[in-house]
């Protein structure tokens, strides 16, 4: 498919790395090791205490899981509410931009699927 056929522009001369480009973008947001699981299972409890987060997602160290978490805080895409208690109870949901993500994953699920099982 020719670039005048794609809805997508795409650089014709420049290097991709030097572009604005909202896949790469994209990528950087969430395209890091443990950033997709976290996001699946937050996705899926809706709200997750950090403790059962990190017993889900398997071999990610705390340090990790507090770094990632923290960047997609700061992405906006996590929310994070901690709880005056003792001991202390902190939460993580996924914010409304957070769900506007779900379909796109959703279809990126259901075309990995696809290529993973093709003949």
């Amino acid at each position: 498919m020719a670039n005048s056929e794609r809805d997508v522009p795409l650089p014709s001369e420049e290097n991709i790395y030097d572009t604005e480009c909202p896949i790469l973008w994209a990528m950087n947001v969430i395209g890091q090791k443990w950033k997709l699981p976290i996001l699946w299972y937050i996705r899926d409890r809706g709200t997750i205490r950090y403790n059962e987060l990190r017993r889900k997602v398997v071999g990610i160290t705390p340090t990790m899981l507090t770094k990632c978490l923290v960047e997609l805080e700061e992405s906006g895409l996590v929310h994070r509410e901690q709880y005056a208690e003792i001991p202390p109870r902190v939460e993580y949901s996924l914010t409304e931009q957070g769900k506007t993500l779900l379909p796109a994953l959703d279809e990126l699920y259901r075309w990995a699927d696809a290529q993973m099982h093709a003949g």
